[in-house]
């Protein structure tokens, strides 16, 4: 995420939930501390792989905070306008609806007595769209991974650093709300 896509998040108040100075405060304080948990998580286990293997995360702590704070808000998946997507073939025929912003796997054209070469493409097709698919897969499970903080019943202490820091300054902006109002 850029700057200015950083920038237009935090200062309106309606995607996140929280004013500007809110959230900084979250990163100064929270920032070191995810860090420090990170490396700490990293440090006290046998390594299975290389120094430097594994997944990059593409986002930085920042941006991440402010992804988890509009989906706590707002619940969105993936009712973004003017974005691509890419379904699954449940959502064959969507994509004529929404101007083909949907792209789904190619429906089969014949069904039987296919010819060779079809049955080739086909696959290939089906095979290049699961390659591009397979990185919303994973984000709709880290999704739903962080709506289950929405629901956990458990002690504040088994929850990691960051969701406890979201859901407290979410707690106490919404108390602060509430106050104002009263006083009006």
């Amino acid at each position: 995420m850029g700057n200015a896509s950083r920038a237009a998040i935090t200062s309106d108040r309606r995607i996140t939930g929280l004013p500007t100075e809110v959230i900084a405060e979250l990163v100064a304080e929270a920032g070191p501390l995810r860090h420090e948990r990170h490396q700490a998580r990293l440090t006290s286990r046998p390594r299975k792989r290389a120094v430097g293997a594994g997944a990059k995360h593409r986002l930085v702590f920042v941006d991440r905070l402010l992804a988890t704070l509009m989906h706590l808000r707002h619940a969105t998946t993936h009712d973004v306008p003017a974005v691509e997507v890419l379904a699954d073939a449940g959502y064959q025929g969507l994509g004529a609806q929404t101007g083909g912003r949907v792209i789904t796997p190619p429906r089969r054209k014949f069904t039987k007595n296919a010819p060779d070469w079809y049955e080739t493409m086909y696959q290939r097709q089906r095979t290049a769209h699961s390659s591009r698919r397979i990185r919303v897969e994973h984000g709709i499970a880290h999704l739903k991974n962080r709506r289950a903080l929405a629901r956990h019943l458990g002690r504040r202490e088994h929850i990691g650093d960051t969701a406890q820091a979201v859901a407290g300054l979410l707690s106490h902006q919404q108390t602060a709300d509430l106050i104002r109002a009263r006083q009006r």
